[in-house]
């Protein structure tokens, strides 16, 4: 692998970064079998920027199998349970690793070494087990909710929430935001998106949203805004505790973005 630099360090630019960047965006958020390619600094600040363009194109996979279950007359809850599960089986429930994982080490309360080498360990403690099962239970009845709401909510719910989990990617990797380890995925992402491309990907991402509740329009940009605020100061905890960010708290801020995103899409 080349070297990928300091983690404060611009990305020199090289060709084909933009195929080589969506590429390991693909590989790094899902299940996708691409080939392996050129992985460095430059071609990660393309994958985290594109990270939810990732997610939309994961949504809509989810959104299909949810709109298909409901139109075979599947019970709302059983629904619920199998999109879920299928987002842990396509993205090979990395996220909710991450997720036990970082709660496990900012809640033991310990210095930042030693919370570090608790999120490397491969024990899951009460704190993660408790933050995980609470994630996955109200992502499954929120779909379940969108879904006696009909096709149209429950399909553009799905895809919003999953491109916000992804957003909060590229939100953990802006400019600015450190490594906690100097090894690792961190190292190779943290600080890489530019405030352009985050900027962006927010406008998309709001954009997207303003579909999601039909007859609401605002209330999916506020879903979307108030899951990016959850993931600030999750992340602003995670870097004074932890001295910056890891594969981990990354994976985090994908769960408590779409848990978010979902709680406000299908509040009345």
């Amino acid at each position: 692998m080349p070297d990928p630099g300091e983690p404060g360090s611009r990305p020199r630019p090289a060709p084909a970064t933009v195929p080589a960047g969506l590429r390991l965006a693909v590989t790094t958020l899902s299940v996708l079998p691409l080939r392996a390619g050129r992985v460095d600094r430059a071609v990660a600040t393309v994958a985290m920027a594109l990270a939810p363009l990732v997610g939309a194109a994961l949504g809509l996979v989810l959104a299909g199998v949810a709109a298909g279950l409901r139109e075979l007359g599947a019970p709302s809850l059983v629904l619920g349970a199998v999109v879920v599960g299928l987002g842990l089986l396509l993205t090979r429930g990395l996220h909710v690793d991450g997720l036990a994982d970082t709660v496990d080490g900012l809640g033991s309360y310990r210095d930042r070494e030693r919370a570090l080498r608790v999120m490397r360990g491969p024990e899951v403690g009460p704190f993660g087990v408790a933050a995980v099962t609470l994630s996955l239970l109200i992502q499954a009845a929120s779909v379940a909710a969108l879904a006696n709401r009909g096709t149209t909510g429950l399909v553009a719910g799905v895809v919003v929430a999953t491109a916000a989990g992804r957003l909060a990617v590229s939100w953990g990797c802006r400019r600015g935001v450190p490594a906690a380890r100097p090894d690792g995925l961190g190292v190779l992402v943290a600080g890489t998106v530019p405030v352009p491309a985050l900027a962006a990907g927010c406008l998309a991402v709001g954009a997207l949203a303003l579909v999601a509740v039909p007859g609401r329009g605002w209330q999916g940009p506020v879903a979307v805004a108030t899951a990016l605020a959850a993931c600030w100061l999750v992340l602003r905890h995670a870097v004074r505790r932890l001295g910056g960010v890891t594969g981990d708290v990354l994976g985090a801020l994908v769960e408590v973005a779409t848990v978010v995103t979902y709680v406000v899409l299908v509040l009345r």
